[in-house]
């Protein structure tokens, strides 16, 4: 750790296995507060060129080990980090502006098992052979690391997507130059002071920290860098594909999502509210897999809307360091003000605003009065051809309307063009099949909301994204099949 004269925590970028510092910096703000308490690098061509050198430089080796010896340095790795859980989850908490409850029950958590996950589902994975006895030939399949993977996070969720992204890619070989958002960088970097000791190699995880503008721009250009993986904005992705597509890169996007919840009549109300609750506002609304648009039959809508205010106005918002409430702050002050934008816009267009900004109070501490905060809200009555209907808000802003029919709740499911997630409530076992199938979206969850099994597939349909990870499906992305014949 290093500090400037003003004690602030000043970041460095870790490149070949060393720590090193960079003439430009970033400020980057502790949301629930307001103050700056982070100088991050503000990288550009110069340090990524040195990155995907050292990245390139340490493939040979890398890639020669076996999955099982990659596994374990990827094994230790996860030892370590769950050794320093608290440490991580109040870092995550103060960078992000999360709870500390939800950073140490879900973000580390998970940032762990998805190295234990990856360093075995790689140990699992066969090739495939075939025989031609008529032709004498023998035909098998062969998979190979691509090369130096360029690996983009978002601010949401930080540490857990960025290890997402980097588990795969290093337990099937490649080598790694990953960007984290410049918002929230401060866990990458800690967990870059384990990399040594858990035995990776200097090169095989290199980070830059920096804009997507310049770091990011830099990085997804390089000429070295064959295969790209982000997760972020639907626009940044087009610039991304633009820039890759001379270079006839491997991509997968995971972008935004603008998810529905179908509530039908037979659904058990009391576990769809609870849920549901959970589903829009958790993490304050900043998960890409977060539901933002409600739709209810009608026969129930009154009654579920009465019973969802309530329920919102249960949810507590305040200072992350509090155990008692379920939400902290919004990332930045940008983002809250344009989060907020929806809300008037609602009301503009003659929408009803039914709890949170603008008709609850938001008492918070006096340290927290300066921070991003916002009471999870509802808002019922939009149109559908609305933006606030239409466009992803990231934030605790939920849009609830009536349905009439199966076919019409699948045509406003459908009525938007991401297609990420989707959650449906029913009891009738017929139906939930007939609407899972209908709705365009890569996850459909009935009767639940984000329970993922990692060795299925991952990803969306329509702006929400191209390709899949997932166990089998981050396996397939991150290296190249090759097939042989021989004949004998």
């Amino acid at each position: 750790m290093t500090a400037d004269h003003r004690t602030h925590l000043v970041l460095e970028n870790y490149i070949g296995g060393k720590f090193v510092p960079c003439s430009r910096h970033i400020d980057s703000y502790d949301p629930s507060t307001g103050d700056v308490y982070c100088k991050v690098p503000d990288s550009g061509t110069d340090e990524v060129e040195a990155a995907v050198q050292a990245a390139r430089e340490a493939f040979p080796d890398w890639s020669a080990r076996s999955p099982a010896e990659r596994g374990q340095v990827m094994k230790k790795l996860a030892d370590l980090m769950e050794a320093q859980l608290e440490e991580l989850a109040q870092a995550e908490s103060r960078d992000q502006g999360k709870t500390v409850m939800f950073a140490r029950t879900v973000d580390v958590p998970r940032a762990v098992d998805n190295f234990r996950f990856f360093a075995s589902s790689v140990l699992h994975h066969t090739t495939d052979c075939t025989t031609m006895d008529h032709l004498g030939c023998v035909n098998y399949t062969v998979r190979s690391p691509v090369g130096v993977a360029g690996l983009i996070s978002p601010w949401n969720l930080p540490l857990y997507l960025l290890t997402w992204k980097i588990a795969p890619a290093v337990a099937t070989g490649n080598t790694v130059v990953a960007k984290p958002s410049e918002m929230t960088s401060v866990t990458a970097w800690m967990m870059c002071k384990l990399l040594e000791e858990a035995g990776f190699p200097p090169g095989v995880v290199n980070m830059v920290f920096g804009t997507g503008p310049r770091a990011g721009d830099a990085l997804v250009g390089h000429p070295d860098v064959p295969l790209v993986s982000f997760t972020g904005s639907t626009a940044t992705a087009q610039r991304i594909t633009e820039r890759s597509a001379p270079f006839c890169k491997k991509l997968s996007l995971e972008l935004g999502g603008k998810n529905p919840a179908i509530v039908f009549s037979d659904a058990d109300l009391d576990q769809a509210v609870t849920t549901t609750v959970r589903s829009s506002f958790s993490n304050q609304g900043e998960i890409c897999l977060c539901t933002s648009r409600i739709y209810v039959e009608r026969s129930i809508y009154p009654e579920f809307l009465k019973r969802f205010v309530a329920a919102a106005r249960k949810w507590k918002t305040g200072a992350p360091s509090d155990p008692d409430n379920n939400n902290g702050a919004l990332v930045s002050r940008e983002h809250l003000e344009k989060v907020r934008s929806f809300v008037t816009l609602a009301r503009s267009e003659g929408a009803t605003v039914l709890c949170g900004e603008g008709e609850d109070p938001l008492v918070l501490p006096q340290c927290n009065t300066s921070g991003y905060f916002m009471r999870p809200t509802v808002i019922a009555g939009v149109a559908e051809s609305s933006r606030v209907m239409q466009d992803e808000i990231f934030g605790p802003v939920v849009c609830v309307n009536p349905f009439d029919g199966e076919d019409d709740a699948v045509a406003k499911g459908n009525g938007v063009r991401y297609g990420l997630a989707a959650t449906v409530w029913t009891r009738d076992v017929g139906r939930v099949h007939r609407v899972a199938r209908r709705l365009e979206a890569g996850l459909v969850w009935t009767n639940c909301w984000l329970v993922r099994d990692l060795n299925l597939p991952f990803g969306g349909m329509k702006n929400s994204g191209v390709g899949r990870e997932g166990g089998r499906d981050s396996y397939h992305f991150f290296t190249e099949v090759k097939t042989i014949t021989v004949k004998h």
